[in-house]
């Protein structure tokens, strides 16, 4: 080299110094450069003297041809080719076309000259170039066919490898007070500059063609799995496109991750964690109508995570040598849940039920939503896919707020949420509780209950009460037995730890803040008086530990709503039980009887509540939650579970269910459901049939004696009927056969 620039240095004096005033001397890089440019250095763009200060460029090609494009690209900063494209012109060209243009940019943004300070250059003479290409054909209506693939698919890439090259790199300015602005730039801020310009520019229609480019430059070059990379490139993408046409590009990943389906788990959890990023640019309302699809995508590669975790396959197809590692795959399926809030948090109110909703319908649900198909992960599967569906619905729930909630929790979603609290899974019981306490605390009170404590003055915790509204009001009346009684249910489960309880106080806590009236109250008090007997009666179906925290519990929460109620005589008769079994350690171990001053009475409650005009009546009524059909359908496991339970609902009248259950009685009930099940899974169907048809009989029989009794005479002043002969005669007329007005039949 050092040869080949002094023979070039000799060269350009003799041609200088002793050719100079000869044309046909000068050497023909010089003169197909002077033949380019014209010879009046006012109509010049720029002095041939800085062109020909990158000479030595020639030196390194073998065509002088190239050696003039070269200068002149490498020189578009001098030349301003930027400033020109903005230029405006009288009568544009029908047929101007930027193929050659767009080629030789792309290939100056990839140059890998060997010195850094050329190879910098021209990169960013390449930069510029393109820049100054999309100025010119945007503005210009005749030449929209910049945004075809065949351009973008050059243009971009160019971008993303400088964009990328730059990562981690700092200017070679040797010092940044001597050096300008413009020799501070290093490529990868000219080119996020330039990037963010094209997608600036860039119409409805072109979206697709600017973005497909992206995402086959991170698929081909394995940029997924590292995530930064990815991310940041479409954060220049969402800040830069219009905010109205952020949905497109939600849609493209949504698409990009189907077409990975089978792809490795850190390829689809680097595509989530992008479209997570997205959704949080994304403006308010900005999904667009994509909304149901976004989360129905997500559920679904939610379903294919958990099958491959399970199976430990993609499938029928030919994966090659690919292993499906179990911790990648729970990072992905953490990521889309964490991707479905991000979602949700989006979307107002109304949008946010409706998604609920849609999430709620995709859990199988024994007896309500259907079971998941075959998919070879067996019982263990649909187990998974419960919890990882509740898990994003506790994401979607978490911040929801509304007025009204009788609308926003219709039964179609309270009652396969509540059957899921008396499932025998422990995880599943603890979600259910989170999304409860989610949905009711409405004035972020839940941080103030995070651990069972009785607190002497609960002012200091500063609660946001409000008074209960006429639709609270309504959705206490419809729904508050059903809270009652999986809040007892769930809490007379052996399996059901701390967080299980802390759960329940909160619950508890909030419905007394959030929802409660006059009779809700009393009905707390007596569920809170109900868990006392559970802790005390429950010795041979609960540990120690359990019946130490539901009375815990049951202690905490009248302490609570003793202060809530403000009455000072019930404050202090809790207060004086609390403080003694304080100083008896009675919340953390039970071990001595609990009685007397030990309990907190019901009596005395009743009293005192009474006498500051509570409903006596139902104080004085000890809360008994009923065993309904419900409960058992919750956990049932197999069909013939099912059968037994149908023809036990058959059999059995409404039931009352009680606070101590033997042993001996649940195996005998067992044993009974066992015999059941497998006479209707042997014996032949006419057997069943007559089973059943004897059994209406019976029903029909029941009923006639029930019209039996409930025959009175005809409604008349004396109770007799006198005939047309003055006879008195006595005649019953069944009161089904009655003939009401129409008014008094409803």
């Amino acid at each position: 080299i050092n040869e080949s620039l002094t023979t070039f240095a000799l060269d350009f004096s003799l041609s200088a110094g002793v050719c100079g005033c000869c044309g046909a001397l000068r050497p023909r890089y010089k003169r197909l450069v002077d033949n380019i440019f014209p010879e009046d250095p006012e109509v010049r763009a720029f002095p041939l003297s800085q062109l020909h200060s990158s000479e030595r460029v020639y030196l390194q090609s073998n065509s002088p041809r190239f050696y003039v494009i070269n200068v002149f690209l490498l020189n578009c900063s001098h030349l301003q080719f930027v400033k020109f494209a903005n230029i405006e012109e009288d009568t544009p060209s029908y047929h101007r076309s930027y193929d050659f243009f767009v080629s030789r940019f792309s290939e100056m943004c990839h140059s890998s000259y060997e010195d850094p300070d050329i190879r910098t250059k021209i990169r960013m003479a390449g930069i510029k170039g393109l820049q100054g290409v999309v100025r010119k054909t945007v503005n210009d209506e005749l030449q929209a066919n910049i945004w075809d693939p065949q351009h973008m698919d050059k243009i971009v890439p160019s971008l993303l490898f400088n964009l990328q090259s730059g990562e981690g790199t700092e200017s070679r300015s040797p010092s940044p007070l001597q050096a300008s602005k413009k020799e501070k730039e290093s490529p990868a801020e000219l080119t996020e500059r330039c990037f963010r310009e094209l997608l600036g520019r860039a119409a409805y229609g072109n979206i697709k063609n600017a973005v497909t480019p992206v995402l086959m430059h991170l698929d081909n070059h394995s940029l997924w799995e590292g995530k930064t990379f990815a991310v940041r490139c479409f954060k220049i993408i969402m800040y830069s496109i219009q905010s109205q046409h952020s949905h497109l590009v939600i849609q493209q990943l949504l698409g990009h991750l189907d077409a990975n389906s089978k792809s490795s788990a850190t390829v689809r959890a680097g595509i989530v964690e992008v479209l997570l990023e997205a959704a949080a640019i994304a403006a308010s309302g900005s999904v667009g109508p994509t909304v149901l699809e976004v989360f129905n995508t997500l559920l679904r590669h939610l379903r294919l995570s958990v099958d491959y975790e399970l199976t430990g396959s993609y499938g029928c197809t030919n994966i090659g040598t690919k292993i499906i590692k179990e911790h990648e795959e729970r990072q992905l399926q953490e990521a889309v849940i964490r991707t479905i809030g991000s979602f949700a948090n989006t979307l107002p109110t109304y949008q946010r039920s409706e998604v609920m909703l849609f999430i709620m319908g995709k859990i199988p649900i024994p007896g309500m939503h259907p079971m998941l198909h075959s998919t070879g992960s067996g019982p263990e599967g649909n187990r998974m896919i419960q919890v990882m569906l509740l898990k994003s619905l506790r994401q979607v729930t978490c911040g929801f707020q509304t007025t009204n909630m009788l609308t926003a929790l219709p039964n179609s979603f309270l009652d396969p949420l509540l059957s899921f609290a008396l499932l025998e899974d422990a995880e599943i019981r603890l979600l259910v509780l989170e999304i409860l306490v989610s949905l009711i605390d409405r004035h972020n009170n839940l941080p103030k209950f995070s651990t069972i404590s009785i607190i002497s003055d609960i002012s200091v915790l500063k609660l946001k009460v409000d008074k209960c509204s006429r639709q609270d009001n309504l959705f206490m009346k419809k729904h508050a037995q059903h809270l009652y009684r999986h809040i007892y249910l769930c809490s007379k489960e052996q399996s059901s730890v701390q967080p299980h309880f802390e759960k329940l106080y909160s619950l508890l806590a909030l419905i007394s803040m959030e929802l409660a009236n006059e009779e809700v109250v009393v009905d707390l008090i007596r569920v809170a008086l109900a868990l006392q007997d559970l802790a005390l009666s429950s010795e041979e179906t609960l540990s120690v530990y359990n019946r130490c925290a539901v009375h815990a519990l049951s202690s905490a929460y009248l302490n609570l709503i003793s202060q809530l109620t403000t009455v000072p005589a019930f404050c202090q008769h809790v207060h004086e039980v609390s403080a003694t079994l304080e100083s008896l350690y009675l919340l953390t171990r039970l071990t001595i009887k609990l009685e007397g001053e030990l309990l907190f009475q019901q009596a005395k409650i009743t009293e005192v509540l009474g006498g500051s005009g509570y409903n006596t009546e139902r104080l004085a009524t000890p809360y008994v939650p009923q065993f309904t059909d419900e409960d058992r359908l919750s956990k049932r496991k197999s069909i013939g579970e099912t059968i037994s339970l149908q023809v036990e609902v058959e059999s059995r009248n409404i039931c009352v269910y009680s606070p101590v259950d033997s042993v001996g009685v649940e195996e005998q009930e067992k044993e009974r459901r066992r015999q059941v099940v497998e006479k209707f899974q042997k014996a032949p169907f006419e057997e069943i049939a007559a089973h059943c048809g004897a059994r209406a009989t019976m029903l029909q029989s029941k009923l006639n004696q029930i019209f039996e009794i409930t025959i009175r005479p005809p409604p008349s002043p004396s109770g007799t009927i006198t005939s047309s002969y003055g006879q008195t005669q006595s005649r019953s007329v069944p009161v089904y056969e009655m003939k009401f007005p129409d008014l008094c039949v409803y």
